[in-house]
């Protein structure tokens, strides 16, 4: 179940909305609107303060900020880490995950406390759209040697793609996303054609998701 007491929390102490918070955020990381996402990070609270932050550090590491990106995701670390809902825990294994992938020395610590995150999301919520996108990002990142692998990737990104046509009120986000990063499984098995279907689909679920309009866009170079 998710957190109730996370989600009152942040309606009372955030000037918007939660869901109106989470759009915000999304809006302005399709545009890898750094400014922007600093302010919403600097309005919100709990969730989605952290949410804010792990968004800002993908498009700060994207305008070659590493300090600022590293910085956002510290600070998300820490609002997480004390959060026992699946959706807190998610995010915090998905920033973990950026960490390692701004610096790989970090894996040897930061590995095991994304795996372990990940799984108690799961143990949570198994059915959580995003704690499967999640596994999905962590299967593509994770040589099959060690329990990853597109394939791995395909077959979570597929669960939390029927996941998501559930009914959502409040932690929305990531839907797109899902399309995305199967997109990028079936292209690394050497399935181009599944690949750009599954970035058009992204669009169709968003039509301004940023990162899947940069897929197609270089694909047809």
């Amino acid at each position: 179940m998710k957190s109730l007491t996370l989600i009152t929390a942040i309606s009372l102490f955030s000037p918007m909305s939660f869901a109106t918070t989470i759009e915000s955020i999304d809006s302005a990381a399709n545009q890898m609107d750094v400014p922007a996402l600093e302010q919403l990070s600097q309005q919100a609270s709990g969730y989605t303060k952290a949410y804010a932050d792990y968004r800002l550090a993908i498009s700060a590491n994207l305008k070659a900020d590493s300090d600022k990106a590293n910085a956002a995701l510290e600070q998300a670390v820490d609002i997480l880490k004390p959060a026992e809902d699946a959706e807190s825990k998610a995010l915090l294994a998905a920033v973990y995950g950026m960490q390692i992938g701004m610096n790989p020395l970090k894996g040897m610590t930061l590995g095991p406390k994304a795996g372990s995150t990940l799984d108690d999301a799961a143990d949570i919520e198994p059915g959580n759209p995003r704690v499967l996108l999640v596994r999905a990002i962590s299967a593509y990142n994770t040589p099959a040697i060690f329990g990853g692998g597109p394939g791995n990737a395909i077959e979570f990104s597929n669960q939390a793609i029927a996941s998501y046509q559930q009914p959502c009120t409040d932690i929305c986000w990531g839907h797109a996303e899902a399309y995305t990063w199967r997109g990028l499984a079936k292209q690394q098995l050497g399935d181009q054609q599944g690949a750009l279907d599954d970035w058009q689909q992204a669009l169709e679920t968003n039509p301004d998701y940023g990162w899947a309009k940069f897929l197609l866009t270089q694909a047809a170079r």
